[in-house]
């Protein structure tokens, strides 16, 4: 029986309409096979649009659904349900982008719309051949892991905690707290940082649902969403362990296997990655002499200098006196194009008013001058503390550092620091001395950022940080379902949004936890024993570890929950024997056929 396609064509307000003819691109659709209704709206993802497909689905009996609109990353999900709550399977669904592939990228014309036009076809030929699949699920474990111990993974591991599931907290340092151990205020407040990191580190310490694993760091996990199964290696003595365990409470590690080497198995139903980030390092830019001079130092050595656990006992001194004179200088490792680091790190305009508001403070006579680039002061109570600020009598002046050096002194030999600036706004070249510069550095991603990707199987950005699987919809989930990103491993950010983040983790974590079971991946590969020749060829390609060569057989199999539906194994078989659902040969073939026509 032939099948019944209804094509859906979306305006996207102006985003598809201002470059295509969506009414052209309708008529040219109701002509193509199999299409028994096609029509356009402003906004087919908005109710009214849904509703328009429901009511196709009921009255004309449509068992195939094609909507022509944006990326499927953004509604391919949206879409799915709505045919599934009319009574299809949601895989006999397709979306044909014509927004990201067609009008954000052509000028108007009819060329533009010839190609939006051969897009809805080969949506229409693929998906004239589907075939219903089914929707699978697998139990999970009731425990998570928290890998990172910084305020994000603290506050992520009590969450989870508190709605009665076991965590495992592995951090890597033998210390809790990550880099707000080291920061003394916290903006715009001027709370304690210590005061407000030790109240959380003691919840998680006597939590009976938290084990903290310190000095421990996770070396490989396997598995899938539900169930993980992670080994974690100890860098600790067995005297040290003792005394973890009892600064935990004196609590055991509940886990399912402890081999000699020092190495623990854990399992868990889903993991929260909150590794952090790593300042910026300023010798990566000699130009400012930092590691030259003692009295050039960076904004974290800043805050252990003013904090009153700080070698100078909270006295902001340069051997040994006040400083009269301070600079600060803002963006250093942010916003540089040069060093590839081209983002903001969103931390350093408030963190840099606030130390300077704190020099003011204590030595009410020193001059201080602030260089930066732009000020943004986008939190709530910011700019009032940024206001705040500059009424203390804090100079601004918008200017890029271009040189720190010791001025030349006849009577004292090396004299004071001189900071060369361009003023970008009189245009002009300004030198101004001082007894000590502050070098306000931005987030880096971790140095082992890489080894952790590919660890957990997890993408990245251009910037280096962990890549969300959508900026928008999806900030906490990634490309590898059941595990979730918190705090400054996904992108710089301060403490109130990293703990924001990480809430939300410990939240869309607790969603597999709570259910018991959680679906899997219908799209998955599939091997036709009778031609495959066991070359093991996909089994190297393998990322997810799905494939395997049956010990007697010889010819290779699929581990149907592993499987991720990626098609590497399909593209590289010699024989053809892999097959992928829903991407079978045919239909790739029938839509090839329809755009080369």
């Amino acid at each position: 029986m032939r099948p019944k396609v209804g094509v859906y064509v979306c305006h996207c307000g102006i985003n598809i309409a201002g470059t295509v003819d969506v009414e052209a691109v309708t008529e040219f659709a109701r002509q193509l096979p199999n299409v028994v209704v096609a029509r356009n709206y402003q906004y087919m993802c908005s109710d009214p649009g849904q509703a328009l497909i429901k009511q196709d689905i009921a009255e004309l009996g449509l068992d195939r659904v094609v909507v022509a609109a944006c990326s499927p990353r953004m509604h391919e999900p949206t879409f799915r349900a709505v045919v599934q709550e009319a009574g299809l399977n949601p895989y006999l669904f397709e979306q044909a982008n014509i927004r990201e592939q067609c009008s954000w990228v052509h000028e108007e014309g009819a060329d533009t719309t010839g190609k939006a036009m051969r897009l809805v076809a080969a949506a229409v030929a693929k998906a004239s051949l589907y075939e219903p699949l089914e929707e699978r699920e697998v139990g999970v474990i009731p425990a998570a892991l928290v890998i990172g111990g910084g305020i994000a993974g603290l506050k992520a591991a009590l969450d989870i905690a508190e709605a009665g599931y076991q965590v495992y907290l592995v951090e890597r340092e033998n210390h809790l707290g990550g880099h707000m151990a080291h920061l003394n205020k916290t903006f715009p407040t001027l709370e304690s940082a210590a005061e407000l990191l030790s109240q959380t580190i003691s919840q998680v310490r006597e939590h009976p649902n938290i084990k903290v694993l310190t000095a421990s760091e996770v070396i490989e996990v396997e598995g899938y969403v539900g169930n993980f199964t992670v080994r974690v290696s100890r860098r600790v003595s067995e005297s040290t362990s003792q005394r973890v365990g009892e600064s935990a409470g004196q609590r055991e590690i509940a886990l399912v296997n402890s081999s000699p080497d020092d190495s623990l198995t854990l399992e868990v139903g889903a993991i929260v990655v909150a590794t952090g980030y790593e300042p910026f390092d300023p010798r990566l830019k000699p130009e400012l002499a930092y590691g030259i001079y003692d009295n050039v130092i960076t904004s974290l050595e800043f805050e252990q200098l003013s904090s009153p656990s700080g070698p100078t006992g909270g006295k902001i001194e340069v051997n040994g006196q006040q400083p009269k004179d301070v600079v600060f200088i803002k963006c250093v490792g942010s916003r540089d194009k040069n060093l590839g680091n081209e983002y903001c790190s969103r931390v350093c305009c408030m963190y840099t008013a606030k130390q300077a508001y704190l020099v003011k403070k204590q030595i009410p006579d020193a001059n201080v001058t602030i260089f930066y680039m732009d000020v943004r002061a986008f939190g709530k109570g910011f700019e009032e503390f940024y206001d705040r600020v500059r009424m203390e009598g804090i100079r601004y002046r918008r200017g890029n550092a271009s040189e720190i050096y010791r001025k030349r002194d006849p009577n004292v030999g090396q004299g004071r620091l001189v900071v060369r600036v361009e003023d970008t706004l009189l245009s002009e070249t300004l030198e101004v001395e001082a007894d000590l510069v502050v070098l306000a550095v931005g987030m880096v991603p971790r140095h082992d950022a890489k080894d952790v990707a590919s660890l957990l199987k997890l993408s990245r950005s251009p910037d280096g940080f962990f890549l969300e699987a959508h900026p928008k919809l999806r900030p906490i989930d990634t490309t590898t379902d059941g595990v979730f990103l918190a705090g400054t491993c996904q992108g710089p950010k301060d403490i109130t949004d990293t703990v924001a983040q990480a809430k939300a983790a410990a939240s869309s974590a607790l969603i597999p936890l709570s259910r018991g079971r959680v679906k899997v991946e219908s799209i998955i590969s599939v091997v036709n024993q009778e031609i495959c020749s066991g070359c093991g060829i996909c089994e190297e390609l393998c990322a997810y570890g799905a494939l395997s060569l049956h010990p007697w057989k010889g010819v290779m199999t699929v581990n149907e929950v592993l499987c991720k539906g990626c098609g590497a194994c399909a593209a590289a078989c010699p024989s053809g024997a892999m097959t992928l659902s829903h991407f079978t040969h045919d239909q790739i073939l029938a839509q090839i056929d329809t755009l080369v026509v």
